[in-house]
């Protein structure tokens, strides 16, 4: 299995890295359900302070899974989810494929 042109093995280590935080994991799913502000998604993680929270985000905008742009004073972060594309297509589609395969033949004896 090939990294995608462009990309490199860090790039990926960077996405796995990210995922693994159930704190980022829980930022990207308020993101995928619709854009938000910073300010916006702090009060969703009411448990982390805004310091924590931007820590955070400063990791998943490494990994390339957030994206923000200044609007005024506030900051606006979208869910980026191509870097997750990529590791679907990296990862698991080929660990799922030979898992359907194997099951596959176990049916078939």
């Amino acid at each position: 299995m090939s990294v995608e042109p462009g990309k490199s093995r860090e790039d990926d280590d960077r996405v796995f890295k990210a995922l693994a935080s159930p704190v980022r994991r829980r930022m990207l799913d308020a993101l995928r359900t619709s854009p938000r502000t910073v300010g916006a998604l702090c009060a969703e993680l009411p448990d982390l302070d805004r310091t924590t929270v931007l820590q955070h985000l400063r990791v998943l905008e490494e990994a390339e899974l957030v994206t923000g742009r200044k609007v005024g004073r506030e900051r606006h972060l979208s869910l980026a989810p191509l870097p997750i594309k990529r590791i679907h297509d990296r990862w698991i589609r080929g660990y799922m494929e030979a898992a359907v395969d194997l099951l596959q033949r176990l049916d078939e004896d």
